[in-house]
């Protein structure tokens, strides 16, 4: 077996498709949700369901890694319980600790570019395509773990301190991406790049699209029960997982093109 081939077979991520994409925000919005309906509705508190969330991602990431190939529940149940920990994470960095949204927002960014450029310093590239070894898998999570936490920081500061309201900062986000899938189509800018640029700002679309459902109609949202409307979003992932096959992304050699 050549070199490529076992790394194809050891690739534990998604191959980059529409189909990742829906899950992906239908995720996010899940996390928002879900980690909303133990903050508030349950009062559970930032910090507790923080401590919550925690635990149950490293649990899953550990899984992950230790995993042999991949597995599309497996992989999307860490992704979704990395961005409920980016909600309450996020929720409790700018509000129990009083930084702010805009200072939440910046604090994760200058972490998730370290990660980045850590993990570039180390693997001259930081293509999901390569995420085939243990070391790359802990960039690839601590790089979508910070992410996912700034994209929650993100959603909060446009819908809250601007103004927008949560419905017409989903628009705004919505729109942000239309304009990476236009640079993707239209133009060689590197490809890389724009994966993580629309998977972070996939992440306050799917804050925003979630703080709309479940918000007071008073604070601009539908007030729509929180534990109902997690459920229902997490039926709809599990359909697209059972109903919509993934494979496992592209080897190393094909790493510019995957993203």
């Amino acid at each position: 077996m050549t070199n490529s081939s076992r790394n194809k077979i050891l690739t534990k991520v998604p191959e980059v498709t529409l189909v990742f994409w829906i899950i992906k925000i239908a995720a996010t919005t899940l996390g928002e949700t879900g980690g909303d309906t133990v903050t508030m509705t349950l009062n559970w508190g930032y910090l507790a369901g923080t401590a919550l969330f925690v635990v149950l991602l490293v649990a899953l990431m550990a899984a992950q890694i230790a995993a042999k190939k991949f597995h599309s529940s497996l992989y999307w149940a860490t992704i979704i319980a990395s961005t409920t920990f980016g909600t309450t994470m996020a929720d409790f960095a700018d509000r129990s600790l009083g930084i702010g949204y805009a200072g939440g927002a910046s604090l994760l960014l200058v972490c998730l570019l370290a990660v980045l450029a850590a993990w570039y310093w180390s693997q001259g590239t930081i293509s999901v395509a390569t995420v085939s070894t243990p070391k790359v898998e802990c960039f690839y999570w601590a790089a979508i773990t910070f992410s996912q936490t700034l994209g929650t920081a993100l959603g909060d500061w446009m819908a809250d301190d601007t103004g927008l309201g949560y419905e017409h900062s989903a628009l705004v986000f919505c729109a942000a991406i239309a304009l990476v899938v236009a640079v993707y189509y239209w133009t060689n800018l590197a490809r890389v790049a724009l994966f993580w640029t629309a998977f972070i700002l996939t992440r306050p679309l799917g804050a925003t699209v979630g703080d709309f459902l479940d918000k007071p109609v008073k604070e601009g949202g539908l007030a729509l029960s929180r534990p109902i409307a997690s459920a229902v979003i997490a039926v709809f992932i599990v359909g697209c997982i059972l109903l919509l096959p993934q494979r496992a992304g592209r080897h190393p050699g094909q790493a510019e093109t995957a993203a």
